[in-house]
């Protein structure tokens, strides 16, 4: 079984730290160009690893022209190092990456000037997996072995689980399993894992009829976050603000159209990564479409709810996970399609 980058997004653990709410707010909604003429403006955009069904509205939007129809040349990149997105848009070596809500949280912490300009995923994916019916709610957890990567917030979501379960944390044997998740799971080294994601992982269990049962984070006391979004250097999104703009509303068109005809995204996903299994792709981008998409029909795509980011910020806090509150600094709705002045 392929083991997709569900920990790679436990970056080391050192990787960053906490903000809470930017709202380099809105003044109103807007007219927004979708085309535009001249010359190209580049546009590095750096994964936060291997081409997936998580960035298939990035690749619809390539596919279709919206990018193009923008005036933006996007090249895609995927990172050598699954830690090295965040580091590189701060060096202003790439113009955006993909990244975590906590990764970037913790990034904030340690004085990194990086923020969010939109969502890709707003809702998160990690979750607890486990096989047969072995836990079906959080409080089966109790006694049971659970696989981790060892990252701090994972330790942190078995805890709040626990409690909000009302079983002592002491109670579930975490372990270390590094990034082999599934294989910890399925030779039955653990009896779940958590960290492997359930639009992912859940759904690639379930095809090859591994009965899976999935328990999702924000089910089970964690405060609600977005798993992946879209990050540019605070400078930078200054002075190239038209450009992230015209940028989010491209991708916002290629989103729409995913949600029309899947294989508008999966087919240059599987173009640019051979090794991918297409109909693990097309399965994971139906399980995926709700939440590429904000719950209220009446924000845009990519829209970031500075309360929840606020909460888990908070959260993330109060588990000693950062050193102080985030500042109201870490996302921005400016750049979305009908946002700004």
């Amino acid at each position: 079984m392929t083991l997709r980058p569900a920990l790679r997004r436990l970056l080391p653990a050192a990787l960053l730290a906490a903000a809470a709410a930017l709202v380099l707010t809105a003044c109103g909604a807007k007219s927004d160009t979708t085309t535009t003429t001249g010359p190209r403006q580049k546009v590095v955009v750096m994964l936060d690893y291997f081409p997936n069904a998580d960035h298939a509205p990035l690749y619809a939007a390539q596919a279709m022209g919206a990018f193009a129809d923008a005036g933006l040349d996007v090249e895609i990149r995927t990172p050598s190092d699954p830690a090295a997105p965040l580091k590189l848009v701060a060096a202003r070596k790439v113009d955006l990456a993909i990244s975590y809500e906590p990764e970037l949280l913790l990034a904030r912490d340690k004085g990194m000037r990086v923020a969010a300009i939109g969502a890709l995923v707003q809702k998160p994916l990690t979750s607890i997996i486990s096989l047969n019916g072995k836990v079906k709610t959080a409080v089966d957890l109790k006694g049971k072995r659970v696989g981790t990567a060892g990252i701090p917030y994972q330790s942190a979501y078995l805890k709040q689980l626990a409690t909000s379960a009302g079983i002592p944390p002491s109670s579930i044997h975490e372990i270390n399993v590094g990034f082999n998740l599934v294989p910890a799971l399925l030779s039955k080294k653990v009896d779940a894992v958590l960290g492997a994601f359930w639009n992912y992982e859940g759904v690639q269990l379930q095809r090859e009829g591994k009965r899976p049962t999935t328990i999702r984070m924000e089910q089970a006391g964690v405060p609600t976050y977005q798993e992946l979004v879209f990050v540019g250097q605070m400078d930078e999104l200054r002075t190239r603000g038209e450009v992230m703009r015209r940028f989010m509303n491209a991708l916002a068109r290629g989103a729409r159209a995913l949600k029309s005809n899947p294989a508008l995204g999966v087919d240059p996903l599987v173009k640019a990564n051979p090794d991918l299994d297409r109909g693990l792709q097309v399965a994971s981008v139906q399980a995926t479409m709700s939440s590429f998409f904000p719950t209220d029909p009446k924000f845009p795509f990519g829209y970031m709810n500075a309360d929840e980011w606020k909460a888990y910020g908070q959260w993330m806090l109060d588990n000693h996970l950062v050193t102080r509150l985030p500042t109201p600094t870490s996302i921005t709705n400016e750049y979305l399609p009908g946002r700004g002045i």
